[in-house]
């Protein structure tokens, strides 16, 4: 399953500052906590955990409404405990034309005002009758935030469509979406130091607290507890109603409510919902409400210490049973696999093999953090991956640009990806342990706040490389009361402070990234953060092994650099380096086309799944006329029918200007640049490396 080799990759030991057994627990009940989080249970769909829930536990039924419930003991007094499990979500309101989907809430929702901006540019997860799907929501491109600097409302669901790689609403119903699918944000149980976090975290853990004690059989000393996962507390609590409704009046009623700024164990005369209309008549007794403590409340990433959710369970029991022991956490069953990338999924195309292998080399690349200067685990990935004798022959400078000369000597044609990605440093730790973030190139900022946060533990590395940097889990810290979309500053918390952080070996200039998967989206769709540049480090990897350096006419040089993003400054290493025997350069770098719902077609408009781009003109450079007829009659003579067009940003290659070196860029098209959302099409991938190949051959010319 995707989603478990993806959080293995990543994952580091949260057990730094503790040892022994005591730590041992801690990552077991932290682990078992963040699997609720994670459960598939929107509104009105919580049938998707109950069943699974229900496959690993016995002795629970389901009533007529959806709710699940177990009777431990006999006879009176009768108590109830419950919870509620529904999650806010969306569901799928319309199905446009050209593929994508529209969204709404289902009931009122999150109170949090950046709920909707949360799932803007983000990864979601269509619970489609055939099993769940992935897409993505579209974010205005990062590279032409001039053309957005006017868009300072915050984002509501109105704002929010949703990419499945479809172009027309007839592939989104070959993928299995139907109106009124379900829709969740696609994050992973996030746990890390002692905290869990994420969407409802304080009414998950009340109902792990629930099934841990049903588990236990914890019982009063006399009489009976019925203990009820209960259903659509967004819609009034109308399932907890329901699930009490035929019952004889309970002696007591215990609830676990939501999460809340501060802890509460309070008997209270009704909940304020609709279900009040069965939970306070007749006789009933008081109802006694448990409230967890938690941070960002309602936030998509709301957080919860274990300190917290044992505060909880120990509250509930002792509501129970004030003698019985406190229960262990119990994990709840994975949720179900993605069914996007089955081979199922794959439209008509004749050279399927290879779209699979370039799917596999991107999810090599674009699932590993590598934010300017600290590019290793690239570098590791594609030195590993070369011909045998072009790692012979491949080279290493000092800042950790990575190259391979061939052909024969004279004038060179280079070609340049990099490595790095837009991200974060840390600027500063604040002594309470948040910590001070400096943007790494033209991040989205609005995609990164409120999210899952990694910090990677890896030194200045340079040159060294490395399958994967270690890393810490936390989260990127969210505005409570915010007055316009953009955040003033991005901060992160990791669950410690200043000292234990610094003890853990985080230090000022590290990485800090965001959780990410790649997914194969429709036919032929993939998205991942990063795809800027892993699309082109891997295309050049990929051109490299079909090309025959024997039959070269010319000297090539294929360049994997660092810290583009930000500043080429890599690039200008290789241009001081380089430059002056170079005729020409290409940058192998994304096109950042307004094929996208949000952007206007006036520019920049090169359809994503119609072929590879000549980047004709960019911010700061262009292809001369002569150096562009050139290239399309490349294209045209290796059979590529290549597009071209303006667009904004600019690339590696523009170093290599000042020396002489004309600079054009191969590119693929690319939605919702520098964001989590990023999305490129394999068909053109295969083409731009075939582009590679050909401009690598072809006569240098004078």
């Amino acid at each position: 399953m995707k989603w478990n080799r993806s959080v293995a990759a990543v994952s580091t030991s949260i057990l730094v500052l503790l040892s022994g057994t005591a730590g041992l627990a801690q990552e077991s009940d932290l682990s078992a906590l963040a699997s609720w989080i994670a459960i598939d249970a929107p509104t009105g769909h919580e049938h998707l955990a109950i069943e699974q829930i229900q496959n690993e536990y016995a002795g629970w039924s389901r009533d007529s409404y959806g709710n699940l419930s177990k009777l431990i003991g006999r006879g009176e007094p009768q108590r109830v405990v419950a919870c509620a499990l529904d999650s806010y979500s969306y569901a799928v309101s319309q199905i446009t034309e050209d593929g994508y989907l529209r969204l709404h809430r289902i009931g009122v929702g999150s109170r949090h005002p950046l709920w909707d901006q949360s799932h803007q540019g983000q990864q979601l997860r269509i619970l489609t009758r055939s099993g769940p799907v992935v897409g993505v929501t579209a974010v205005a491109n990062g590279h032409f935030a001039a053309q957005h600097r006017s868009e300072t409302a915050i984002i509501s669901q109105n704002d929010l469509w949703l990419d499945v790689g479809a172009e027309s609403a007839l592939e989104v119903a070959d993928m299995g979406i139907a109106l009124l699918d379900p829709v969740l944000r696609h994050i992973p149980g996030w746990s890390y130091a002692n905290e869990v976090a994420g969407p409802r975290v304080g009414a998950r853990v009340g109902c792990a607290a629930l099934l841990a004690a049903a588990e236990a059989g914890i019982n009063g000393s006399a009489g009976s507890t019925k203990y009820l996962i209960s259903v659509q507390q967004v819609f009034g609590w109308i399932g907890l109603g329901a699930g009490i409704s035929n019952d004889a009046s309970p002696a007591e009623l215990i609830v676990l409510g939501a999460g809340a700024a501060e802890f509460s164990n309070r008997n209270v005369d009704g909940l304020g919902v609709l279900a009040d209309v069965i939970l306070t008549r007749n006789d009933r007794a008081e109802i006694q409400l448990i409230n967890p403590a938690v941070n960002d409340v309602d936030a998509l990433m709301e957080r919860m210490s274990l300190d917290s959710a044992n505060q909880v369970l120990d509250a509930m029991v002792g509501a129970i049973n004030p003698d019985a022991v406190r229960p262990a956490w119990l994990a709840v069953p994975e949720q179900a696999a993605v069914v996007n990338n089955q081979a199922s999924r794959w439209g008509s195309a004749e050279n399927i093999d290879r779209l699979i292998e370039i799917e596999g080399l991107l999810d090599e690349v674009t699932e590993k953090s590598a934010v300017p200067g600290h590019e290793g685990p690239i570098r590791y990935t594609i030195y590993n991956a070369m011909p045998e004798w072009a790692k012979e022959i491949a080279q290493i400078d000092e800042m950790g640009n990575m190259w391979v000369e061939l052909g024969p000597a004279g004038q060179a044609t280079v070609f340049l990806a990099h490595m790095d990605e837009v991200g974060y440093e840390i600027e500063s730790i604040r002594s309470n342990g948040v910590v001070n973030l400096t943007r790494l190139g033209g991040v989205v900022e609005t995609a990164w706040e409120g999210q899952p946060a990694l910090l990677q533990l890896d030194p200045f590395i340079n040159r060294e490389s490395q399958p994967e940097a270690p890393s810490l889990r936390g989260v990127f810290n969210i505005r409570s009361a915010p007055e316009q979309k953009q955040p003033n500053a991005v901060t992160a918390w990791f669950g410690m402070n200043k000292g234990q952080l610094e003890a853990s070996g985080v230090r000022v200039g590290m990485g800090v990234t965001g959780y990410k998967e790649g997914h194969r989206m429709g036919a032929f769709r993939y998205s991942s953060r990063s795809l800027d540049d892993r699309v082109g480090t891997t295309s050049l990897l990929f051109a490299l092994h079909q090309i025959d350096p024997e039959e070269l006419q010319s000297r090539v040089v294929f360049t994997w650099t660092v810290r583009e993003e930000g500043g080429l400054r890599g690039a200008a290493a290789m241009a001081a380096r380089l430059g002056d025997r170079t005729r020409r350069a290409y940058s192998i770098d994304t096109f950042v086309s307004s094929d996208t719902p949000l952007e206007s077609s006036h520019f920049a408009y090169v359809p994503l799944g119609t072929g590879p781009v000549l980047r004709s003109i960019e911010n700061t450079s262009m292809a001369t006329p002569y150096e562009l007829d050139r290239n399309r009659g490349i294209a045209a003579a290796a059979g590529i029918d290549a597009q071209i067009g303006v667009t904004q940003g600019g690339t590696d290659g523009t170093t290599f200007t000042i020396y002489g070196a004309p600079n054009a860029g191969l590119s693929w098209p690319g939605r919702y640049s520098h964001s989590p959302a990023e999305i490129a099409d394999l068909r053109d991938v295969a083409e731009l490396i075939d582009l590679i190949q050909a401009m690598a051959e072809a006569p240098q010319g004078p």
